[in-house]
Order: structure tokens, then sequence, then C-alpha cells
């Protein structure tokens, strides 16, 4: 009877209303200046992206409450503008953090699909020479190269290999851009440890100016940290001629295209301004989407975004590389013949 009585004043619990946040944040119906404030593009150039990656984001369901591809673009595009938490994201766009989480990555595998179609090696030489002969009278020149540090959560395994010399864990980045700023390669698979010489002795960039690069074909131009080599130009460390001083200074105004593109590339994605707070594998697929998305911008000639007060105190400078060099010859034949001015 006790039972009996416990059961006829049991109260069902009440199953909590199911609601859905609001996703009014995720639409197209901005002023392009409005877009980009929020995602770096404006309406085409989002509608763009959308349909680079459609056949691989299309989600195959009749649920109402999907995600559109424009929408998946939008919030991957937000949380790498932001450099904010996933969940942070989520909270300003009405979304679940898992939901965010499915969407950026869903998203970073299809653009990395079309990393060749967008990060290419130059292929009109002579256009590309010009182009960086403009600067300040420099011939030959294929690219400008440096590395970079992007900041991340310090790793489970093997932490000591990600500590770079400034003393925070990091990827070391190597990217060659050309005179537009255009990324032509980007390498990000090394930890912060590796110095900027040993990322590109192992790097495809250098077994192709290895096996192509010479003075007639092109050179690339790097700071004290690279080896002189044939194929790559580095400024003289204690230049006491006239024209070792002028090779410097015109090296040095050409070669810092690539400072600028660093500059411009992290104050457009702001993710790689911060500490990037997930697994190394996953922060080199954001730096490799970053630029992609880069390239693109500059394509469709989106706007850059306004320049802070800010030092890039993560490009890696100031480390001399002190190993062989087999390129002073041509450095010195460069210098005598195209800066010495009697």
């Amino acid at each position: 009877m006790a039972a009996l009585d416990l059961a006829l004043f049991h109260v069902p619990v009440q199953r909590k209303e199911r609601t859905f946040r609001s996703k009014e944040e995720l639409t197209l119906d901005y002023t392009d200046t409005e877009l980009r404030a929020r995602y770096r593009f404006g309406r085409e150039g989002i509608l763009f992206l959308s349909n680079l990656v459609r056949d691989k984001l299309t989600r195959q369901t009749n649920r109402n409450l999907a995600l559109s591809v424009e929408q998946q673009i939008m919030v991957t595009l937000r949380f790498l503008a932001s450099g904010s938490f996933l969940q942070v994201i989520g909270d300003t766009l009405g979304l679940d953090k898992s939901t965010v989480s499915r969407v950026v990555d869903s998203v970073l595998d299809a653009l990395c699909e079309k990393r060749n179609e967008f990060i290419q090696w130059p292929t009109n030489l002579n256009q590309t020479k010009a182009e960086f002969y403009e600067f300040a009278g420099f011939p030959n020149i294929l690219g400008a190269i440096d590395g970079t540090h992007i900041r991340i959560k310090r790793p489970h395994h093997d932490e000591p290999s990600f500590i770079n010399r400034k003393g925070y864990p990091s990827l070391n980045v190597q990217a060659v851009c050309d005179a537009k700023g255009r990324f032509t390669n980007i390498n990000a698979n090394w930890p912060g440890c590796c110095h900027d010489s040993h990322v590109f002795r192992t790097s495809q960039v250098c077994a192709h100016m290895e096996r192509n690069g010479n003075w007639e074909n092109g050179i690339l131009l790097g700071d004290s940290g690279y080896p002189c080599r044939s194929f790559l130009m580095t400024p003289f460390l204690n230049p006491n001629e006239q024209h070792h001083r002028r090779y410097n200074r015109c090296h040095a105004v050409t070669r810092s295209v690539i400072e600028r593109t660093f500059g411009r590339w992290k104050r457009r994605f702001h993710i790689l301004h911060s500490e990037i707070r997930m697994d190394p594998k996953k922060v080199t697929k954001i730096v490799m989407v970053c630029g992609i998305l880069h390239n693109i911008c500059i394509q469709l000639n989106e706007p850059d975004v306004a320049a802070e007060e800010l030092v890039n105190e993560d490009v890696e400078n100031g480390n001399n590389y002190n190993g062989q060099q087999d390129g002073r010859g041509i450095r010195e034949h460069i210098a005598e013949t195209y800066f010495n001015r009697h």
C-alpha cells in the first residue's frame, strides 16, 4: 500500500523545452564593410569561398537547421579573423561549441585541398623579376624568404622541441612571397626549436632551387639567418666597401616585402598573432588555410586590415647562420656588377 501511495503522488519530471539559438548573425545581409569587419571578406568573397568548396561542405540532410555552406564559411572565417576560443565563437553566433568545432574542421580540410591552386611557385619568371626590380634595382629575384613563429599551447608530447629561443612554444613557419605579397610557398611543419637554416635546408624550396636555381634562372633573398648560396643571397655581415653597403641597402628594401606580408597576414587573421590552443598538427592546417585565404584576398582585391600599433616579435631574426656558405663569390659579383658606382 505504501508503494501504491508513492506511485499515486509521483510527479513526472518535465523535460526541458527544446530551444534553438538564433543564427541571425550568420547572414550576408550586411554591408561589405560590416562583413569584412567580422569575416575579413565582403559578400562576393564569401560567395567565392563557398562555391570553391561547396561540393565538400554541402550536407546530405533534410534537417531545417543544418548550416548552409555560406554559414560554415562564415563561422570559420570568424574563428580565424578573431582568434577567439571556439566557445566564444559559438556564444557569439548562437551555436554550440561542438558544432563550431566540427564546422571549422570540415572547412579547414576542404580549403587545404585547394592549396596547390592558390599557393604556387612563380611561372612567369621575367614578370616576377621585373616586379622585384622595381623596389630597389636588385636584379633576378624570384622571391623573398623568411621565418615567423606561430605561438601554440604547450603540447603534451615532445614539449622541449617546440620551445623557441625566446622561451615560448611555437611552430617555425617558413614562407616565400612574390613582390605583390602573395605566398608562393609555405612550410609549417617544423617546431619552434628549429633554426631557419635547418627548415630551409630540408624544404622543397631548397631542393627545387638546388636543381633549378642560379643567377640566370633567378634567386631568393634571405636575411643573415640563412646560408649564402648560389641561389640564395644574404647581406654582407660587415660591409666595408661602398658597393657592399649599397648592396645591403637594396637587399634590405627588396627583402622587406616578406616582413610586410607577415604583418598583413597576421593582422587579417588574428589567430596567427595569438596563442593557438590546439594540437600542432591542427595548427599546421590553420596556418596553411590562412595562407590560402591571404592569397585569395589579394586575388579578389580585398582591402588590408587597418594597421595596428604592434611589433611583430614572432619574426625570426638576430641569429646568424655560421655554417658553410658557397654563394659568396656570386654575392661579390652581384655587388661589384650592379652596385659599384664609380
